[in-house]
């Protein structure tokens, strides 16, 4: 079992140091939705031009009618298993290319491919339609021959609510649960309830609080927030599969997590919930150069494969 570090590495430090004077006064500055929008996707974007790793494949598909795509690792072995990915980005940004350097180092860890769905983004296509698309690329892999113990759910941030939804949507239709679920500094309160007084308990280095609401708002579009498809905390939990959830602790949204994982273990669903010191929101993109990141990555890759041998061995 990988074991969380006691104190944050200086490597941690430093970037959520660079983090609090760079990207989070910038995000104060600039009022939510006041920036074109096609300028801040550009932007973020951009961050996927880096180099993949070392023998990374990526080859486009298309998921019930959703486009996407495949991300997989050298490591990643041909044991018939895949992950479905669903991007961060406040609901508003980000795509298959803004994840990809991430999808490939959970495919390496995990040792499966990984598809980075690129679902359809507020506010232009509000909810449902992201919940939508997920749930259309949830039946594809079904009605391409996966069977459900060899599909994993998972998401950072926004996507991390959608992987919710998934699963409450799963749920609902009645379909087979996948067999594990991993969550990535999930924003899963839209409402934003908690969010400015933990910021002003303990300052969050990247995500301003405002921000966060508006891009909930956005997603939302004409729905109430206590909608139960957007209402991810309240929604039945019996029968999930197992769900990892990984936060830091200097963020705004960590009580969602904590929220999250309570709610899970009252409906009788394991919840291996991690709490990460002195880590920035989805840590996890920093890797290789981050120490936390790396230990995390590794740490995902253990939990899918060990419950994917513990399904195999049942």
């Amino acid at each position: 079992m990988v074991e969380l570090p006691a104190t944050p590495s200086m490597a941690s430090r430093v970037l959520a140091l660079a983090m609090m004077r760079g990207l989070r006064v910038f995000g104060g500055v600039v009022r939510p939705g006041s920036t074109p929008l096609r300028i801040v996707r550009e932007a973020f974007d951009a961050l996927g031009r880096t180099p993949l790793p070392r023998g990374t494949k990526v080859k486009p598909v298309t998921a019930g009618g959703v486009p996407g795509q495949l991300v997989t690792a050298r490591e990643a072995r041909d044991s018939g298993r895949i992950m479905l990915y669903l991007h961060g980005g406040g609901f508003v940004c980000g795509s298959p290319r803004t994840h990809r350097q991430l999808a490939a180092r959970i495919s390496a860890s995990a040792e499966l491919p990984v598809l980075v769905l690129d679902y359809r983004l507020a506010p232009e296509h509000p909810f449902p339609a992201a919940a939508e698309d997920a749930l259309s690329a949830y039946r594809w892999l079904l009605s391409d021959g996966y069977q459900p113990s060899q599909i994993v759910v998972g998401g950072d941030s926004a996507g991390g609510h959608l992987t919710a939804c998934l699963l409450a949507d799963i749920a609902d239709e009645k379909l087979p649960m996948p067999s594990s679920a991993v969550m990535l500094s999930p924003f899963l309160d839209l409402t934003g309830a908690e969010l400015a007084s933990r910021d002003k308990a303990l300052r969050d280095p990247f995500v301003p609080p405002d921000y966060a609401i508006w891009c909930g708002t956005a997603y939302a579009g004409e729905s109430v927030l206590t909608n139960r498809r957007l209402d991810v905390l309240k929604v039945r939990k019996r029968g999930w599969p197992p769900v990892l959830i990984h936060v830091g602790d200097t963020e705004c949204l960590r009580g969602d997590s904590e929220r999250m994982a309570e709610s899970l273990r009252r409906s009788g669903a394991y919840c291996d919930l991690r709490i990460w010191p002195g880590q920035v929101h989805v840590f996890h993109w920093f890797a290789p150069w981050l120490p936390e990141a790396n230990t995390a990555l590794r740490q995902i890759g253990e939990f899918v494969r060990e419950v994917a041998d513990e399904i195999v061995a049942a």
